[in-house]
């Protein structure tokens, strides 16, 4: 059986009794870095073989995993923060695990989108995830099609990255355009910041941002 658990995407109490019963079990935990998902496991007493799963190796360490499973050992894949397959390594092997008749089971728990947009206080009845949008290669054309929607859309952007893609969203017409940034969820310095892409794009400027960001974009009106 191949477990999806996500691990917590800071405070380590974010983390279910589920979860952690199903890496004590497990014969083998794959990680998108055995150093950060090691540390975890010891702060949980558990013991158990690592290997690594990542976006640079997955192609080539999937058959072997997918043979381990068909033989029947049970395996969780974790991300460093998260639910796997999120903007994260998993979907390849939840894909191939299928394919072979494997059972997969993903456990509830923590992704950073979910409270960010809850804590927008913009509509949730529908919504778009973007995840990353494109660095270069069709990022224009990608925050065009975004500023159109009549929803909210929900992305992730770098610190390095979020006054450039506030000043682009005021550059494209839309400097108004009401938008929730919500950084660092469930670590000490947890923050959501609230206002128009003018607004945020002058606060980031003149107040260096840190973190990770989650980002929510009001909808158009209808």
């Amino acid at each position: 059986m191949l477990c999806i658990v996500p691990t917590p995407i800071g405070n380590l109490e974010d983390i279910t009794l589920r979860a952690i019963r199903m890496l004590q079990e497990c014969d083998l935990v794959l990680a998108e870095d055995t150093r950060t998902s090691g540390s975890l496991l010891k702060h949980l007493n558990i013991s158990k073989p690592l290997s690594s799963f990542h976006i640079h190796n997955e192609h080539q360490k999937l058959a072997g995993f997918i043979r381990q499973l068909k033989e029947g050992r049970k395996i969780c894949l974790v991300s460093d923060a998260g639910t796997p397959a999120i903007s994260d390594p998993g979907f390849l092997l939840v894909r191939e695990a299928i394919r072979e008749g494997i059972k997969v089971e993903c456990l509830p728990g923590p992704t950073a989108f979910v409270p960010a947009l809850v804590c927008s206080g913009f509509p949730t009845d529908r919504f778009i995830y973007e995840g990353f949008i494109p660095q270069k290669k069709g990022r224009q054309t990608k925050l065009k099609e975004i500023l159109t929607q009549n929803c909210t859309v929900v992305l992730y952007e770098s610190p390095h990255r979020i006054i450039r893609f506030l000043d682009e969203i005021c550059t494209l017409g839309s400097s108004e355009r009401q938008i929730s940034i919500s950084r660092e969820i469930s670590k000490h310095f947890e923050e959501t910041l609230r206002g128009t892409a003018a607004e945020l794009a002058l606060h980031f400027k003149e107040k260096a941002p840190k973190g990770e960001f989650v980002v929510c974009i009001a909808g158009l009106p209808d």
